[in-house]
């Protein structure tokens, strides 16, 4: 059988793109088998001590037990989350850099700070979802309200002021949903964190704030101040007194900050493996690591959510939450 030399040519050329396209791959395979040999950079865009930080240092526990190599947690704050987070979107893709996202660099950023450059929906790999704290209404004892339908009522009768920890804040943007979905008369008063705005709370230079349950819920149980409402699918077992704001009337209002791990956008889907399962079963329910998360006030993310899918899936639904919310409140740049 005689062959035309148009098709040896041709055979000749896709057999060769076949032994590049393998020896591209093969450096990536081995260092995915091999990975990690050396330590791994944990970014937490902010500065320590807050939630963030918390779960990063705990994920960067178990990552190390998990895989056997350091995990140096490095605090970068800056531009709401949004400094650390331009750091790993331009990091080498290969595990070595990780980032600790949240609400404020992933879905508030792209929608109120216009300086940002990284694009939160490519230029990461999504690793797990860790947790999230759900939001809460603390109002002042002066104000002697106890429930949504008591604020709502004081609301038709004047302007209540509520704070957050700062403008385009994911509170913030929980705030400008409660106000749309309510239509309740609210002035938005906002702080430099969510710690600092509690004693104005509790001595009512403010009529309330919205915040996390963990930053509140010692405040409420203290007496010192009374939580509403929490934003979550259920009653939290931290403040199981609490009632949702779906219970009350608001019906389907959910608002809570996350934490996750990411990677950057193009490291190899084993190296994401690696990572995800250590993280999964180092928050296997009962497991020392959470029992410490939700002792903080966290509440751990779903099985599914603990994946890269799951993960990025819930990402797009925040990011999308977030641009209504943004639009809404007449906040920075639209995308």
């Amino acid at each position: 059988m005689i062959l035309s030399r148009r098709i040896v040519l041709t055979a000749m050329a896709a057999t060769t793109a076949l032994a590049a396209a393998a020896l591209a791959l093969a450096p990536t395979q081995a260092m995915a088998q091999g990975y990690p040999d050396h330590a791994i950079k944990l970014v937490v865009p902010f500065a320590a001590g807050g939630n963030a930080d918390i779960n990063g240092r705990i994920v960067a526990d178990i990552v190390y037990k998990a895989l056997g190599q350091p995990v140096v947690v490095e605090n970068i704050a800056g531009a709401g989350g949004g400094t650390g987070a331009e750091r790993v979107a331009r990091a080498a893709p290969d595990g070595y850099t990780l980032l600790i996202g949240s609400n404020g660099p992933l879905t508030v950023n792209p929608f109120v700070n216009a300086k940002i450059t990284y694009d939160s929906l490519k230029d990461f790999a999504p690793v797990a979802l860790v947790s999230y704290v759900p939001h809460v209404l603390i109002v002042t004892n002066k104000l002697e309200v106890k429930s949504v339908a008591d604020l709502l009522a004081l609301a038709k009768k004047r302007p209540l002021n509520i704070a957050t920890s700062g403008v385009g804040s994911a509170t913030h943007m929980t705030l400008e949903r409660f106000k749309q979905a309510t239509g309740a008369d609210i002035t938005h008063v906002p702080y430099k964190s969510g710690g600092s705005l509690l004693p104005d709370v509790i001595n009512g230079s403010v009529d309330g704030a919205m915040t996390e349950l963990s930053t509140a819920v010692e405040q409420h149980k203290g007496g010192k101040a009374f939580i509403i409402g929490v934003a979550g699918t259920g009653r939290s077992a931290l403040g199981p007194d609490i009632p949702t704001f779906h219970e009350q009337g608001v019906r389907g209002f959910v608002a809570r900050s996350f934490i996750g791990a990411l990677a950057p956008a193009g490291t190899p889907a084993e190296v994401l493996g690696k990572l995800q399962k250590a993280i999964a079963e180092g928050l296997a329910p009962g497991k020392e690591m959470a029992l410490k998360l939700v002792a903080t006030g966290s509440e751990l993310a779903s099985a599914e959510q603990m994946t890269p899918a799951g993960f990025a899936e819930f990402i797009k639904g925040d990011y999308e939450d977030m641009r209504t919310a943004a639009q809404r409140a007449g906040l920075g740049k639209s995308k």
